[in-house]
């Protein structure tokens, strides 16, 4: 069965950080790039970050640039995003996709993924 599985949301403060982690099991990630999108209520889904597969390019929305890092581990077929200096406004359900494609490109935002996790909330608040 092919499937993403997201991990490590939670509550945190603001100023701190987490670590999500999108394990897949039935299909391998080295032939995927690797989007990460979330959704907080009432608003619109807005992609984050994208990491490629062979060379690990990453992408980032500008609201995250500098705060949040893609990486991934083929060996494990996981892909991780820390999270640091969270803001209340990071509050979100977090999702990931893949992407059967090697690179992200620079649609990746809009490009059609082809597998989704369920997603894991972040709550960002004191």
């Amino acid at each position: 069965q092919v499937q993403l599985v997201e991990s490590g949301g939670g509550l945190v403060q603001p100023g701190g950080s987490l670590r999500l982690s999108c394990a897949a099991s039935g299909f391998t990630l080295d032939y995927y790039a690797i989007g990460w999108f979330r959704q907080a209520p009432g608003k619109e889904r807005e992609g984050i970050s994208c990491i490629s597969s062979r060379d690990g390019t990453t992408y980032y929305a500008d609201s995250v640039k500098g705060r949040f890092s893609s990486t991934r581990d083929n060996a494990r077929n996981t892909v991780y995003l820390e999270m640091d200096s969270l803001k209340s406004e990071d509050t979100a359900v977090y999702y990931c996709a893949a992407l059967v494609r090697l690179w992200c490109g620079t649609n990746w935002r809009t490009s059609v993924y082809d597998y989704w996790g369920r997603g894991t909330q972040v709550t960002v608040s004191s």
